[in-house]
């Protein structure tokens, strides 16, 4: 056992998260259970992933039920959680595991790291907490530590595999899933990114930063660039009786197979009315409602002006016409959302 691992370990036998994927001390953890919370987690709070993680959890038990359902069905679930690359593969991911491996996650870190949607920091979390395995998951709350810890100068994102580097040499050859879960909770209630709450940290006495400067300078960051802000008109073009035209997005992609209100392609110009009136789904007579729809995505921002109207007959499309009543029964994307609650303000 490491020096440095056993203060953090006891620790974390005092003081571990009560989540609903942590399995009890001493009780072994289901493989589909961590690969589910750990792709849930990726770009999300703990927070915001508890309901969606029960609600996964009671309609797909086990991969074999998740690689049996339509990926729509996948989708609509996962509809808030945003990053919707995640849902398309975490379905992937179960079907091959449920075809190839007779639904059992292999145990080796290197094959997991061939399934679809498991990158490094996933494998090596499956690999220590499911099977208890030495491997070191890192993460931005595990970088966090470890860049403080050792008061790594190098700034990010370039000092990602020093970090990683660094971790791995914390680990210990026994206990390691429990060491891997310390550093995030460590990380997440401890050495938080504004405060860092050095007199209860088990580490205390050795952290670089803590003894050398100030702790919340790192880890070191390269200033953001700004992001650059894209431009759309989207349709809202309804029938008689009110139903709305949706189509469904390529599944490849920004937001890939989940529906969406047409548009106009989001470019990082202004766009000419006419030309955008030109592109219309359906022949209607278009007014331009007031305001935009804003949305921030991770590269950039976007803003959606409305062109709205009504066919006169039942034209040929390519989508399917929705009562508003029915959008909850489609995978809609927050965005798209947003410009439902747009529309319905300014009727």
């Amino acid at each position: 056992m490491s020096i440095q691992a056993q203060p953090l370990l006891d620790w974390y036998d005092r003081e571990r998260r009560d989540l609903p994927w942590r399995m009890a001390p001493g009780k072994t953890a289901d493989p589909y259970k961590v690969w589910m919370s750990e792709i849930m987690l990726q770009q999300t709070t703990v927070a915001t992933v508890k309901s969606y993680y029960k609600k996964f959890l009671e309609n797909w038990p086990t991969v074999q039920d998740l690689a049996g359902a339509d990926l729509d069905e996948v989708l609509h679930a996962w509809q808030g959680l945003g990053y919707y690359a995640r849902a398309r593969n975490l379905h992937k991911c179960a079907c091959v595991v449920t075809r190839d491996f007779n639904g059992r996650f292999p145990e080796d870190e290197k094959r997991l790291l061939d399934l679809p949607g498991i990158g490094p920091y996933t494998a090596a979390a499956i690999t220590s907490i499911a099977f208890g395995q030495k491997a070191t998951p890192v993460d931005g709350n595990v970088e966090r530590v470890v860049s403080r810890l050792f008061k790594v100068e190098e700034k990010m994102p370039k000092a990602k595999k020093k970090l990683a580097e660094l971790a791995a040499t914390l680990t210990p050859d026994q206990r390691a899933g429990d060491f891997a879960q310390a550093m995030m909770d460590l990380g997440a209630t401890v050495c938080s990114p504004k405060k860092a709450a050095c007199a209860i940290c088990p580490w205390m006495g050795g952290c670089e930063a803590r003894l050398k400067a100030e702790p919340t300078d790192y880890p070191k960051k390269e200033p953001k660039k700004p992001k650059p802000t894209r431009q759309a008109y989207i349709f809202w073009i309804t029938r008689k009786d009110g139903a709305v035209l949706l189509r469904k997005r390529p599944e490849k992609g920004l937001l890939g197979g989940l529906m969406e209100f047409p548009s106009t392609d989001w470019v990082e110009r202004a766009i000419d009315k006419q030309e955008a009136q030109r592109q219309s789904p359906a022949p209607a007579l278009l007014k331009e409602l007031s305001g935009c729809v804003r949305h921030t995505f991770t590269h950039f921002h976007l803003e959606l002006t409305v062109l709205k109207g009504q066919v006169s007959a039942n034209p040929p499309i390519n989508g399917v016409w929705v009562k508003p009543e029915q959008f909850k029964d489609y995978a809609l994307p927050t965005a798209m959302k947003k410009v439902a609650k747009h529309v319905s303000q300014c009727i």
